[in-house]
């Protein structure tokens, strides 16, 4: 069977996002989407109500890392991972939690300018490669998938939400056995996946930084 996911959403529970775990419900079932990752900056606070609420959907708890010069998600941890280390140290304590590493908007400045070869010995699960609020949108798309191809590697989609307007932006396509967690991340990790979408407008990110000032 084959699910769509917004694999990269913020709730409140992260401090630059006004999305509340019952919006973001809403609007992925308006989307037709299956489920969504709640991947919010540092912390899994969030993901306990997110879980509860779901209902029917599946939910993907992750948490989106602050490495050094580089954002990783990680995919159903079990508990945070300190900010501030090196790639190759942050993918080595989400490993240790048994989680999945997705290099998060691996082009998107000023938040990250990667370098492949660091990339290279990083022992990275997947690439996420739509990322709806880099820009320009097309161009670091491709560049996005440019790295994942050269580190042959799966890749993600996810709108990166911030505000309910661009939840559903980004997606990922994933091939699984069935819609539990255990075969979702296997199938990503396997590179059962596609990704796409489209980029937010110069008015949602305007209004982004309105809402969270």
């Amino acid at each position: 069977m084959k699910i769509t996911l917004d694999l990269h959403i913020h709730s409140v529970y992260s401090k630059d996002s006004v999305n509340t775990i019952d919006t973001i419900t809403r609007r992925i079932k308006e989307a037709g989407f299956h489920g969504y990752a709640l991947a919010d900056h540092d912390t899994i606070e969030g993901l306990p109500e997110a879980l509860e609420k779901k209902g029917d959907l599946v939910v993907v708890p992750a948490i989106e890392v602050t490495a050094r010069a580089a954002h990783i998600l990680a995919l159903d941890p079990n508990e945070t991972i300190p900010i501030g280390l090196s790639v190759a140290e942050t993918i080595e304590k989400i490993h240790e939690q048994g989680a999945t590493a997705v290099l998060a908007h691996p082009y998107g400045l000023p938040r990250s300018w990667v370098s492949i070869n660091n990339m290279k010995d990083a022992s990275l699960d997947a690439v996420e490669v739509a990322n709806s609020a880099q820009i320009p949108y097309g161009y670091i798309c491709s560049l996005n998938r440019k790295l994942a191809e050269e580190l042959n590697l799966p890749v993600t989609g996810g709108s990166d939400a911030h505000i309910p307007d661009t939840i559903g932006r980004g997606y990922t396509i994933i091939d699984t056995p069935s819609p539990e967690l255990c075969d979702v991340i296997d199938s990503i990790r396997k590179g059962r996946t596609e990704a796409g979408g489209s980029g937010i407008s110069i008015y949602e990110r305007y209004k982004k930084l309105l809402k969270i000032m």
